[in-house]
């Protein structure tokens, strides 16, 4: 039976953020061989946590994780450890752990694992069963973004419930460098904000192909219809589901905007830009 997905209008609150969190992270082999590359820190802090944080300032406190083998760090993270908070309590190394301790009592964790690796629009609907009929944020831990006003969720959320449809964060990218992101077409509706609404969207075209070099990056809101989209979503680039495909779907009965977020953002998920965002956070920090 097919469920009914029409975003039910007392619930158009933001109350959950999913994580898709099961990928290999081979381009940071062999760290990534037994730590989750979530895990991986800029400075004393993981990516995954950094996630966490913006999207509780975004107002969100649900936090549904999409896991695969090999990944229980990332919950070990989000849970207290008794046996260490005994070992440094009334120390000088209380304080450095005070940070997660807030985190972990400000929100709730949900997990579900993805048992194949079929695409990042694969890994969403297996986020399905903690998600439910609602509109949900997604962050990918791997794009590290900052802003030290308004977190880049945040300003989502502001288009988000003025304009109650989907939501993808985009930026300008070098045209040679297309073949690495989801791309949009669009017209801009807004231009004080930065706001498209999106007509097209391809999932990493040749520059020569590319409809523009507005680029998606690792954040979206999303209406729960979009589960019913991926479920109907063919394989596409690569042999995998992708979101991109799914939100075209959407963007065909103008559904989909893209928002060109104010701020800062790191490819963590390379080794250049896991550099750039460590000595950059160490700069500002020091």
């Amino acid at each position: 039976m097919k469920k009914d997905y029409t975003l039910p209008t007392n619930n158009l609150t933001l109350t959950k953020c999913l994580f898709p969190a099961a990928g290999y992270g081979t381009r940071f082999l062999p760290a990534t061989k037994a730590t989750p590359k979530e895990m991986l820190p800029i400075l004393t802090k993981p990516l995954i946590q950094y996630g966490v944080e913006e999207a509780i300032e975004a107002g969100i406190t649900n936090m549904a994780i999409v896991t695969g083998r090999g990944k229980r760090a990332i919950e070990d993270h989000f849970d207290i450890s008794y046996e260490l908070e005994q070992q440094i309590k009334g120390g000088s190394k209380e304080k450095l752990l005070s940070e997660i301790r807030e985190v972990i009592n400000s929100c709730t964790f949900s997990y579900t694992r993805q048992i194949e690796m079929k695409g990042l629009g694969h890994a969403i609907l297996t986020g399905e069963t903690l998600i439910g009929n609602e509109p949900f944020a997604v962050i990918l831990a791997d794009d590290l973004c900052y802003n030290e006003e308004k977190s880049v969720l945040s300003q989502m959320v502001e288009v988000y419930e003025k304009y109650k449809c989907s939501v993808v964060a985009i930026e300008e990218v070098d045209s040679k460098d297309t073949n690495k992101y989801g791309i949009i077409e669009g017209k801009l509706i807004d231009r004080s904000d930065n706001i498209y609404r999106v007509s097209n969207m391809v999932e990493k075209p040749d520059p020569k192909d590319a409809p523009s070099n507005l680029a998606i990056i690792g954040r979206y809101i999303l209406t729960p219809d979009i589960f019913e989209i991926l479920r109907n979503t063919k394989p596409g680039r690569a042999g995998e589901i992708q979101i991109t495909d799914a939100l075209l779907e959407q963007a065909k009965e103008g559904r989909v905007v893209a928002y060109k977020f104010s701020g800062k953002r790191f490819d963590c998920g390379s080794v250049d830009g896991f550099v750039e965002a460590t000595n950059w956070f160490y700069n500002k920090d020091k």
